[in-house]
């Protein structure tokens, strides 16, 4: 059975999110996109012999700026539901460095739902994973609202 949001609780988590790849050219185009270019994430030569981690690593906001990518590859559509929209960000912190060539997935659980005039605000409690290792990239609380259909009667 797929997850939708009208499905959702207060405590449900939703599947993890499919791995994904961080490559260098994802990590450029982010540079380009933000205007930062500092060499820790655009220069492999440089951060092979000056980095701590001898290679080029993503933004922060690299790894949150996937995170609604992610979550539409773990909940389905409703016909009850007209659009999903990004609302916000409660909390954010970044633990540990996402290195080129890593792979991240998401977790997400539900946090809140609160009614508001035009739909349902969802908050959830998010972690970004790196694969084959121990400490998340980030943590944080995400806001979706759910933009949901009007019934005329």
């Amino acid at each position: 059975m797929s997850t939708t949001l009208i499905d959702l609780a207060i405590g449900d988590a939703l599947p993890a999110s499919d791995w994904i790849p961080v490559t260098q050219q994802a990590i450029d185009t982010f540079a380009d996109a933000t205007g930062d270019h500092q060499w820790i994430h655009v220069d492999p030569k440089r951060c092979a012999t000056h980095s701590p981690f001898k290679t080029t690593i993503a933004h922060g906001f690299f790894s949150a700026s996937l995170m609604p990518k992610a979550f539409e590859g773990v909940v389905t559509s409703h016909p009850d539901i007209a659009s999903v929209l990004n609302y916000g960000i409660n909390s954010l912190r970044f633990l540990e460095p996402v290195r080129v060539n890593d792979q991240v997935r998401y977790i997400f659980k539900v946090a809140s739902i609160e009614q508001k005039p035009t739909g349902r605000l969802y908050t959830f409690d998010c972690a970004v994973e790196i694969k084959d290792r121990e400490k998340p990239a980030l943590v944080g609380q995400f806001l979706m609202l759910a933009i949901i259909h009007s019934v005329s009667g």
